[in-house]
């Protein structure tokens, strides 16, 4: 049946639905027939988002961006997978009730071959950006909506997925379609960001004004010079299609050897030309894992300057860590929650994180919530998120909360022992079904995390005392791991020593004497490495601008106040040097000796001498008189 393919279409556009409306015809499709509305259950679509799981942590933020330029317009944005599937969608509460009359909604197919001629379906057909507006839908159902989709293509050049705009015909806006086309650049390029570990990356344009905007185009090289992939604005810079420029090298792009453009990378723009001629400016970045022969303090440092800590930079020495590290291992990308035992400042949230930075989901979010510090009152819309006007104070868009932001990432859960009992509720319904409802909504959203809770709890008591849900439980239990207090390991040295290598404090690499790591030995941090860190970050203030040794009179006073409470001498003190206590010396007469010092430094300045130890001058002048 003939249908109206719109006189005011330009050639190329009309041809485009014409083309469309033939293969609908060719599916067997009859415009007046009812469209499939089949719908994957929550955990169909589960599988289907950990399948996309890049591709939606990267979008979701985009699509939120989206939103907010296009909201009260009776529209909704969706993410399809490369078949067509919705994965995800979000927009104005009157047009989504729309929407779901003819299932345009996460876990409903929108392929030409279900639905006819759509935007989404014939994105994907034609692998370019299409408009279907009204009548120029196939299916009769889907006449009242106008429709805009663009591909998003992976970094190879494939087709990942498609972003479409959808809203009311009568609302049709001509600048929708370019807004769409930005958004979905954006997340190609964030695609490209996070794709590759290794490598050269070039960002340039002709205009030094453009670098770091939509205009700038990326190209990434692998150290031997190849070209592993570049954005679309590369690929126009360049005159080169993707599939031509793949056989290109660094050398014949822009004329420069890897180890040139190595020794300007992280500094303005510099001045390169590429083949054709054209001059641009360019920011390189150089990412490079360290080699496995590399020391432990060159280690350190690269993790913390490329990904944050993984689970390698835990391993220093201690069997109980290694033992944890392992058995880590053994169940990461295997989708089986982990709890994280320890006391207040063990360092679970660092262990967390390593297991983020080494697992499947590394290119996906890391999200942590305290369950401890949000007042109950805020904390199921801190999760869940919220609609818009879903109770008094809301925003005024409504927010997304903290499970559907950790979506293709992780979701760490800290201190759930403390979480509500009636949040507990509703976090087992999210792990078992995979879907979140946000408060005031109405309608469900899916989600896809790796779970990882903590807690210095003992959850089993607090599962026999019935403050903590027995499901829930075994639900966040998958594998458990408990760290050990930081006084009962055997790696005190190599702890503090990477700590003070992924610190810098001052540009500076900070080393401690022997006496401080022999009173560090005595001590029984009761705040584990979280006080331990503070310690070293309040001693590296006190040095000297040229000085790169922590000694006793650089530690906090409350630190040695502390352990003067808490630890008593040995006769076997080391013998006294200027800055070592004497054989059977008291901890109070080691920090009179220290202030001692400090004060004919400064030439019996008090001011200065009590600036310079970090205490007050009435503190200095008590301590004068011990």
């Amino acid at each position: 049946m003939q249908h109206a393919i719109g006189a005011a279409l330009q050639p190329a556009q009309r041809d485009v639905i014409r083309h469309s409306h033939e293969r609908s015809a060719t599916f067997g499709l009859v415009e007046t027939m009812r469209p499939d509305y089949a719908v994957l259950s929550g955990a169909e679509l589960a599988v289907k988002l950990d399948e996309s799981r890049a591709l939606f942590a990267h979008a979701l933020p985009v699509m939120e961006t989206l939103y907010a330029q296009i909201a009260n317009t009776h529209s909704m944005i969706a993410l399809t997978d490369a078949s067509g599937l919705i994965l995800h969608s979000l927009g104005d509460d009157d047009f989504l009730a729309r929407a779901e009359k003819v299932a345009l909604r996460a876990g409903a197919l929108w392929s030409e071959e279900h639905q006819g001629t759509n935007a989404i379906g014939t994105t994907i057909a034609e692998r370019a950006a299409v408009t279907v507006h009204g009548d120029q839908h196939y299916l009769r159902a889907n006449h009242f909506l106008t429709c805009s989709s663009v591909p998003i293509l992976d970094p190879h050049g494939n087709l990942s997925g498609v972003l479409d705009v959808t809203g009311d015909r009568r609302g049709y806006h001509q600048h929708t379609m370019a807004l769409v086309k930005m958004s979905a650049q954006m997340i190609e390029n964030r695609l490209i960001a996070s794709g590759f570990g290794d490598g050269l990356r070039i960002r340039f344009h002709s205009r030094p004004e453009f670098i770091g905007t939509l205009m700038e185009g990326i190209a990434v090289f692998d150290l031997d010079g190849r070209l592993l992939c570049a954005n679309r604005s590369a690929q126009f810079q360049f005159g080169l299609e993707l599939g031509r420029l793949r056989s290109q090298t660094l050398d014949a792009l822009f004329g420069e050897r890897v180890d040139a453009l190595i020794a300007c990378a992280g500094e303005t723009p510099c001045r390169l030309e590429l083949h054709s001629g054209v001059a641009v400016f360019a920011s390189v970045d150089f990412h490079a894992r360290a080699p496995s022969n590399v020391s432990l303090a060159t280690t350190a440092i690269a993790v913390r300057e490329e990904a944050g800590s993984s689970l390698a930079d835990l391993c220093t020495g201690d069997a109980q860590m290694n033992d944890i590290v392992a058995r880590v291992r053994r169940v990461i990308g295997k989708n089986i929650a982990i709890l994280i035992g320890g006391e207040t400042g063990a360092g679970k949230e660092m262990l967390a994180r390593a297991i983020h930075a080494d697992s499947p989901r590394r290119v996906g979010p890391f999200v942590a919530v305290n369950c401890a510090s949000l007042p109950e009152t805020l904390i199921e819309s801190e999760l869940f998120g919220y609609a818009q006007g879903a109770f008094t104070g809301a925003a005024k868009r409504g927010a997304i909360g903290k499970i559907v932001q950790a979506c293709g990432g992780t979701l760490f859960l800290d201190e759930i022992g403390d979480m509500p009992l009636a949040m507990q509720s509703r976090l087992l319904r999210v792990l078992q079904e995979r879907v979140v409802e946000p408060l005031g909504a109405g309608r469900a959203v899916p989600v896809d995390f790796m779970l990882v809770c903590a807690s210095n709890r003992k959850l089993r008591e607090r599962v026999a005392q019935g403050e903590f849900r027995e499901d829930l439980y075994y639900r966040i239990n998958g594998l458990s791991v408990t760290l050990p207090p930081l006084a009962g390991r055997t790696d005190l040295r190599a702890v503090v020593d990477k700590i003070l290598l992924r610190e810098r404090f001052a540009g500076r690499v900070v080393r401690i004497g022997e006496d401080v790591l022999a009173l560090f030995a005595r001590h029984p941090w009761p705040g584990n490495i979280r006080q331990l860190s503070n310690v070293l970050r309040t001693a590296s203030a006190m040095l000297d601008d040229h000085d790169t040794h922590i000694r006793i009179e650089h530690l906090p006073h409350d630190f040695l106040d502390e352990l003067r409470e808490r630890v008593q001498f040995a006769d076997d003190t080391p013998t006294p040097t200027p800055m070592q206590p004497a054989r059977g010396a008291r901890l109070v007469d080691i920090e009179a000796s220290a202030v001692a010092a400090a004060l004919r430094a400064h030439g019996g300045n008090v001011s200065a001498t009590a600036r310079a130890l970090g205490i007050s001058r009435t503190t200095l002048y008590r301590k004068l008189r011990v």
